[in-house]
């Protein structure tokens, strides 16, 4: 079983049209919509191929009309293009992402995985470091887990606590990595892979720059697009 994992994918369609199809399932870790520009096309993606979803704090955000808590540096990118993202959705789209759990269980090849946006005892919102002790202890939620899935902090790590995996794939639509690329993560033959690729971020960017937005929010949402930095 190849399993590809994904994770906020931030409605950035030509980043998700250049992952790799080299997989039997797809699994998608959360933050499907906002910061990008085609939410409905992300959405459509991930509901007609993806095998397990959960909820991130940006879907949960749109669809519940709740706070999404994003640090400060991205709570004035995320309010501007919430209003955006609200507006080119339709009712079956917020449906969707308001019936999206905030976790999942699966058992493959004996394996029990754990999957969810942020940590297992904060579902949605807590930033968690992949070095953080926190990953050390027995968490409700994930209790019996062989591998922990979480996306949320854009920060790709593998890291192994006693018995137990904890991996993030990163993020697919909006790198903090340092670059550009896309990145995700591949399970096979009972072991986590880190990927990454190119996509034709420049794409992304024309787009953006064409939303009616304020024009310190373009700039930012491009230059974290470009760099995988945020200044």
């Amino acid at each position: 079983m190849r399993i590809c994992v994904i994770s906020d994918l931030h409605a950035n369609i030509e980043a998700l049209s250049a992952l790799p199809t080299d997989y039997d399932e797809l699994w998608v870790l959360g933050d499907l919509v906002n910061y990008g520009p085609d939410p409905a096309a992300a959405i459509e993606f991930v509901r007609s191929r993806a095998a397990v979803v959960v909820r991130g704090n940006h879907d949960n955000a749109i669809a519940l009309g709740a706070d999404c808590r994003c640090s400060p540096r991205f709570r004035a990118m995320a309010e501007a293009t919430s209003e955006y993202t609200r507006s080119v959705l339709n009712a079956s789209d917020k449906q969707f992402l308001r019936e999206l759990p905030t976790y999942a269980r699966r058992i493959v090849d004996g394996r029990t995985f754990f999957l969810c946006h942020a940590t297992p005892s904060d579902l949605l919102f807590e930033y968690r470091a992949p070095d953080s002790p926190l990953w050390e202890r027995e968490e409700d939620a994930s209790s019996r887990a062989d591998v922990i899935l979480a996306g949320h902090t854009h920060w790709p790590f593998i890291r192994t606590v006693g018995s137990r995996l904890v991996a993030n794939p990163g993020s697919l639509g909006q790198s903090k990595a340092g670059d550009a690329l896309a990145r995700y993560a591949v399970w096979r033959d009972d072991h986590f892979e880190l990927k990454a690729y190119d996509y034709p971020v420049e794409a992304t960017v024309h787009k953006i720059l064409s939303l009616q937005l304020p024009d310190q929010v373009k700039h930012d949402l491009v230059e974290v697009l470009r760099t995988g930095k945020v200044r």
